[in-house]
């Protein structure tokens, strides 16, 4: 076991200290987890730059310093996996969390694009979309959390599917379903729908 800090907003660093790691190491899955939610405040400046900014910097940023720093160890053996920690806000943005919303479908359709790059050099690439799971970053939540998961099950089913190697591992079920479904309903009816559920502004 061989443990190595560092912080993916220096994404030279982030890139530096995972490529001596793989040089070392046979790194057989790297799940692209680091994530920070910043909700909308209040004022004229609600979402300012520099908030925007420091959400983007981990969320998308260093998700991609990720990659950067084990993938050319990956391709030269011609295996590994790579999981992105995405969301079902990928689906349809949420009036409180706009950058975050972007992070994540950002990273939903950047992981997708790897995969079918990468899946006939022998790198398995998956996005999971959870949708709400008992955690710290949560608990701070003020709007509704339909179909609240315990960490213990989110983790059995990313267990699962990263097995199969499942394109898009997307739960609940029923949620992932209603969210895919937004996305694909005119935006007006979408967005009053998502009102009428609790997530408006």
């Amino acid at each position: 076991m061989h443990n190595a800090t560092f912080d993916l907003r220096d994404a030279a660093a982030a890139i530096a200290v995972l490529r001596g790691l793989s040089s070392q190491h046979e790194i057989d899955l790297v799940i692209v987890n680091a994530g920070v939610s910043r909700a909308m405040g209040d004022g004229l400046e609600a979402q300012s730059w520099e908030v925007a900014r420091a959400v983007i910097a981990v969320n998308l940023d260093g998700a991609i310093a990720t990659v950067a720093g084990v993938l050319p160890e990956m391709r030269r053996r011609g295996a590994g996996q790579i999981a992105f920690m995405s969301s079902l806000a990928a689906y349809i943005g949420l009036a409180g969390t706009p950058t975050y919303c972007a992070t994540k479908a950002a990273l939903k359709i950047y992981g997708e694009a790897m995969r079918g790059w990468l899946a006939p050099q022998g790198v398995a690439v998956n996005v999971v979309l959870p949708g709400f799971v008992r955690t710290p970053m949560n608990e701070s939540s003020r709007g509704p959390m339909p179909l609240l998961m315990s960490p213990e099950r989110a983790a059995t089913l990313i267990r699962r599917g990263l097995e199969r190697n499942r394109a898009r591992i997307a739960f609940p079920r029923r949620l992932a379903l209603g969210m895919w479904c937004l996305s694909a309903l005119p935006a007006d009816l979408s967005q009053w729908i998502l009102r009428a559920s609790g997530y408006g502004s």
